[in-house]
């Protein structure tokens, strides 16, 4: 229930010394928002981080290079490839996978292939992939949609390109769904345009790219049953280790690679990089509540040494109210309740209020 006089008493009380007031107020105010500050800028770097991290985590991503130990009568220094048909071999030999994806690059890693329709030209880079791998890196589609197992069986010319290839080789607002590009002097019909989850620069280059089935890309680009490399996740509760360890032994033996070769193949997990991450974020969590809390509780300290400061003062006050017959309560709650508008949590003010319940009446009257 609303009590007038009490509050009353409070801004009495609280105005009488207005800049002890304001600076215990600021004291309090100043911890608080040091510690959403840290946490909030923390979270916000995290999400940041965590938002490039558009594929799924549990995943690897793996591709020959050359050998560098001789085995089984080949020389070191072998280039060899990764084949359409170990797909299919490691899937058989290795339950602990779930998705195995092949995928092809023209140009290379990061390369770039000029791309012509009509007058207009641009240098994008070009991938071969099969359905599965939207299930690994998704991609929004805006219209149209992405690559099918048709497309793969039937060998079909399509392709699926990026918001800014559509930007760059379209008019605004043209329809590109059912016309043709033309890539490295073949002809592909655009089934999709695909937009990105990503932010900033990574997602200008990301959209820079375009996708079609691997099978029509191997005839069309004369790449035969090469493939770039394998995008591969593990099931579900396997940890994508496991599923590493297993790949590279199965690959070494069926391309008669010396076993302790770690240089024929380069891999990269994802699983183990999102886990550091995660390892770097949970610290940076911890200092954020640990130097937020103690600049919270730097205010906390504040706010009962002004009290205390202030039932010091007013050490007679009280003990004329004890003497009137005021309750420990009635003395407790005035205190909590002047300190509770200082800071809006109770807690700050319990030490000093409990202070002033112990004053004796008889003591406090003899104080000057």
């Amino acid at each position: 229930m609303f009590d007038r006089e009490k509050w009353s008493e409070v801004f009495q009380v609280l105005s009488k010394n207005p800049f002890r007031t304001l600076a215990t107020a600021f004291g309090v105010i100043w911890g608080i928002m040091m510690l959403i500050i840290m946490i909030g800028s923390g979270k916000g770097l995290e999400n940041g981080v965590t938002a490039d991290f558009n594929r799924v985590t549990n995943s690897m991503f793996l591709w020959s290079q050359t050998t560098t130990k001789a085995h089984a009568g080949f020389k070191k220094g072998r280039r060899f490839d990764i084949r359409y048909d170990d797909v299919t071999y490691l899937k058989e030999q290795i339950p602990e996978i779930d998705i195995i994806s092949p995928r092809t690059q023209l140009g290379g890693y990061r390369g770039a292939n000029n791309v012509v329709r009509g007058i207009k030209t641009g240098s994008y880079s070009v991938y071969g992939d099969t359905p599965d791998y939207d299930k690994i890196e998704s991609r929004p589609i805006e219209y149209g949609r992405f690559i099918n197992w048709s497309d793969l069986e039937n060998n079909r010319k399509v392709c699926v390109i990026g918001l800014r290839v559509y930007r760059e080789l379209f008019d605004k607002g043209e329809n590109a769904i059912g016309e043709f590009v033309k890539i490295s002097g073949v002809n592909f019909q655009v089934v999709g345009v695909y937009n990105t989850k990503l932010q900033g620069e990574r997602a200008e280059e990301d959209t820079k790219s375009i996708f079609m089935p691997i099978t029509t890309f191997q005839k069309a680009f004369n790449w035969g049953d090469k493939i770039g490399w394998l995008s591969i996740t593990s099931q579900k509760n396997v940890p994508v280790a496991v599923v590493e360890e297993k790949v590279l032994k199965n690959l070494k033996e069926r391309h008669k690679i010396h076993p302790e070769d770690d240089r024929a193949f380069g891999y990269f997990n994802l699983e183990r990089r999102f886990k550091q991450m995660n390892g770097i974020f949970t610290g940076i969590r911890g200092l954020s509540w640990f130097v937020g809390v103690l600049t919270l509780f730097a205010g906390i300290i504040g706010v009962s040494n002004i009290m205390l400061v202030t039932i010091k003062e007013r050490t007679n006050e009280i003990g004329v109210r004890k003497a009137l017959g005021a309750t420990p309560w009635n003395i407790v709650s005035q205190i909590l309740l002047e300190s509770l508008f200082l800071s809006a949590i109770a807690g700050f003010g319990l030490l000093p209020a409990m202070r002033a319940v112990r004053i004796k009446p008889v003591e406090a009257l003899r104080t000057e």
